[in-house]
């Protein structure tokens, strides 16, 4: 093994030590970290800066300080177990899929979009494409808006700073109609997109909780617009709400309580 006075090594020692600075689930800002570590806040910045590229950690723009990113989840991948959201939600996926014939996925946010983490492709489906680690954007998705529905209201100011692209002749541009849209998604309990990503897509998703309460991911039903017809959708988002309940469950939630979401 090289000597730890090797530049690479303590600087692979150093990463490693700001990622478990980081996991305490709270912000740090560089000079805060730099006195962790003991090390100069330009040392710091470098390897903040690296570990931002590699989406290991996130920089919150707002505030300049920085979190644990949802890159790490590429890297736990099968390691992940207990109480782990992909593990707890995938048979509650699977029996969705199997019951709807759609394309079921599992998402949570990143940074300012929705990240995409686990799939089960629909029996109906000619053509399986794979939105695993794939990114798509907030305001047109209905993963996306049930992740905004359940933000605190100054970070969902943040996430819809203008402008909202429109990707499709459906996507809502308007922040007040959009917000009207996240008031009913918190009252209705889940979120429908009608071909606002893509023309000839349709999606409805709802929330998944965390044992505190706190939404932690939205499980989404989609398929071709023909098949998914508006007056269907109802049905398919009562659906998803039973899934994401039944996963919220698994993942320690108790009905009743709730920790965000409530703005």
């Amino acid at each position: 093994m090289r000597n730890k006075r090797d530049g690479s090594v303590q600087s692979v020692s150093r990463a490693v030590d700001l990622l478990e600075a980081l996991s305490d689930g709270e912000e740090h800002g560089v000079t805060e970290l730099g006195k962790q570590l003991r090390v100069h806040k330009a040392t710091a910045s470098r390897l903040l800066a690296t570990l931002a590229q590699r989406r290991l950690v996130y920089r919150n723009p707002a505030t300049d300080k920085y979190r644990l990113g949802l890159g790490l989840i590429h890297l736990a991948g099968s390691a992940m177990a207990g109480i782990d959201l992909i593990g707890q939600a995938r048979p509650i996926l699977e029996d969705l899929a199997a019951t709807t014939s759609e394309t079921v996925n599992l998402a949570v946010l990143d940074g300012n979009q929705v990240m995409h983490v686990d799939q089960i492709a629909g029996t109906r489906n000619i053509v399986n494409v794979s939105w695993v680690g794939r990114r798509t954007p907030l305001h047109c998705t209905a993963n996306g808006k049930v992740l905004l529905a359940f933000l605190e209201a100054p970070e969902r100011d943040r996430m819809l700073a203008p402008p909202l692209e429109a990707l499709t002749g459906n996507t809502i541009t308007s922040r007040r109609k959009l917000e009207r849209q996240l008031t009913e998604i918190r009252g209705r309990g889940y979120a429908r997109a009608i071909e606002e990503l893509e023309d000839g897509l349709n999606v409805v998703a709802a929330p998944v909780r965390g044992a505190d309460g706190g939404v932690v991911a939205a499980v989404s039903v989609g398929g071709p617009a023909f098949r998914m017809r508006p007056r269907e959708l109802g049905k398919l988002g009562r659906m998803a709400m039973d899934a994401g309940a039944a996963i919220s469950r698994r993942m320690g939630f108790v009905k009743g309580r709730r920790s965000n979401g409530s703005t």
